[in-house]
């Protein structure tokens, strides 16, 4: 199992009075998503809520039409399901990766090949990502990091 956290620079972070635009982190992991839907990787994207799930599925929906993700909420969508299948509860199907938006590990996170993490700017979000890491680091693995800058 592979897991990277992509960081995010203070300059990313998007102000919480701010409604209308989303989480820098959430619009990062559509862009990622969108390539690992090109290399044919199948993706699950797991939030905290309902409303992540549906906020994620709507930024997706906004891709233009040369760059658009085949996804769906759980439980909609084909029987096998979209190559792009968002949810706040555990995935039904298998899938290679798996990118988590919520603030914690899932207990199925063990499932997938590689999971992507990010480590937002705000002060909370940093402080969760860090128990992230470091529960990775005490089941053995070392995750990667990048600077999504």
């Amino acid at each position: 199992m592979a897991v990277t956290f992509y960081v995010l620079a203070d300059s990313q972070q998007t102000s919480e009075n701010e409604l209308s635009t989303p989480p820098a982190h959430f619009t990062l992991a559509c862009q990622l998503c969108a390539g690992f839907y090109r290399a044919n990787q199948r993706v699950f994207i797991y939030t905290g809520s309902q409303p992540d799930a549906e906020l994620i599925d709507q930024l997706l929906w906004q891709f233009d039409a040369d760059s658009f993700v085949p996804h769906n909420l759980s439980g909609e969508g084909p029987a096998r399901g979209a190559p792009v299948e968002i949810s706040w509860q555990p995935p039904k199907q298998s899938r290679q990766v798996l990118i988590n938006l919520a603030p914690d590990i899932p207990a199925f996170a063990n499932r997938f090949t590689d999971i992507i993490e990010f480590v937002p700017a705000g002060a909370a979000a940093k402080a969760q990502a860090r128990e992230r890491y470091k529960h990775y680091r005490q089941s053995g693995i070392t995750p990667a990091t990048v600077n999504a800058d």
